[in-house]
């Protein structure tokens, strides 16, 4: 087991940009909001952080209807991250993606859309051909992209989730929560290149054999009408009702706020700026630090170079009640001694955040590059040198 060394350094912050959440008694917040929703499951939680900032029946588990498009969502910007795909690249529509009801953009078998085009037909129009088409092109087929999103809800921990299909229409044993949801909309709000998609608000495609313009519609309302709205998604089913994951920023605060089963569109819209508004009204976020910063520096005898410096993985921020002290505490812990070589990315240790006692966040320490072995000259040299 790896044995950890332990720096703590007191902050009295504005330093660098992960992200850290911090609220007094959860459960003390909600008993005296004044928020009176009509939606069955809902949930406030700070994007960087996680922090949850109220909740009701969170755990709940309920079908998601079209909100289901977040996760495809997310394994498509994850596999355009990751090189695997492009936004150029071509896809060819299959029988099984043309024949999807619900809303749709009247994909024809055959014909090709680009990766671009179906981002905006799922993101704007929530269009569920364009989710199998999308589904298809990354996975292989639709059964084992539904694989790779129960895997991803998995390593997120979202334990109140299975998914059944890729666009949320009605099916046996597709469920979540608003608790999960929110989980898997922060991390889709991650991800720079999917912003675009989720904030427009009306578009076009050309699609069929006989090139139709289709018009789209963004179903979230709420980028036209919230100020500083960012996402994510609608969903509708007679089963689910009125779905919704709403998100917005303001200054460094970023929130997503999830409502599930609401009566009527309207009410969810409510429900989910109500969430939204306390939230902006009650807390801020404060900069810790930025992806890429310089946290620590690892020494490394028999490493090529032996001084390793250590980047934040991801932005870090603290979210703290407004008119809060904006003191906090830094713990570094670092690893002693790790096996080498090294891939890069690699992490090495932990950056926890702390407001008095209590953990308000962290972020994990990576290597920025590769960590080579030294060689024998390498070693020689500097016993040499550690000698005059």
């Amino acid at each position: 087991m790896r044995r950890f060394t332990s720096i703590v350094l007191a902050m009295a912050m504005t330093i660098c940009s992960g992200i850290v959440g911090y609220a007094d008694d959860k459960k003390a917040e909600q008993q005296q909001s004044p928020l009176n929703l009509s939606s069955k499951s809902a949930i406030l939680m700070d994007v960087g952080s996680g922090q949850i900032l109220f909740e009701k029946n969170s755990h709940d588990k309920l079908p998601p209807a079209s909100v289901t498009k977040v996760m495809t969502m997310l394994l498509a910007v994850e596999a355009l991250d990751s090189g695997k795909i492009k936004l150029d690249d071509q896809v060819q529509i299959s029988e099984r993606a043309a024949e999807m009801g619900g809303s749709q953009i009247f994909l024809e078998p055959g014909e090709s859309q680009k990766v671009d085009d179906l981002l905006k037909g799922i993101a704007v129009a929530s269009a569920n051909d364009a989710c199998v088409a999308m589904a298809e092109f990354i996975g292989g087929s639709e059964e084992e992209f539904v694989a790779m999103m129960n895997n991803k809800a998995k390593e997120l921990g979202m334990n109140d989730t299975h998914f059944s299909n890729t666009n949320g229409l009605p099916v046996d044993n597709h469920y979540t929560s608003a608790h999960d949801i929110a989980i898997m909309s922060k991390e889709l709000l991650k991800h720079d290149k999917i912003t675009k998609y989720l904030t427009t608000w009306m578009d076009q495609i050309v699609v069929g054999k006989k090139q139709v313009t289709i018009g789209l519609a963004n179903t979230n309302k709420m980028i036209k009408h919230y100020q500083g709205a960012t996402g994510v998604k609608t969903g509708f089913t007679q089963e689910a009702k009125y779905c919704l994951s709403a998100s917005a920023k303001r200054g460094e605060t970023h929130l997503v706020a999830a409502t599930l089963g609401a009566p009527t569109t309207q009410e969810r819209f409510k429900d989910a700026s109500s969430l939204l508004s306390y939230g902006f009204a009650n807390y801020e976020s404060v900069n810790i630090c930025a992806k890429g910063d310089t946290l620590a520096t690892l020494t490394l005898d028999k490493a090529e170079e032996n001084k390793v410096k250590l980047v934040a993985k991801d932005d870090l921020t603290a979210l703290i009640k407004k008119g809060e002290s904006k003191d906090f505490t830094k713990k570094i812990e670092v690893s002693e001694n790790p096996k080498l070589p090294i891939e890069k990315g690699s992490k090495l240790g932990t950056v926890n955040i702390y407001k008095g006692d209590k953990q308000v966040g962290k972020v994990d320490l990576i290597t920025e590059k590769a960590i080579k072995k030294a060689t024998y000259f390498q070693m020689f040299e500097r016993v040499i040198d550690n000698m005059f």
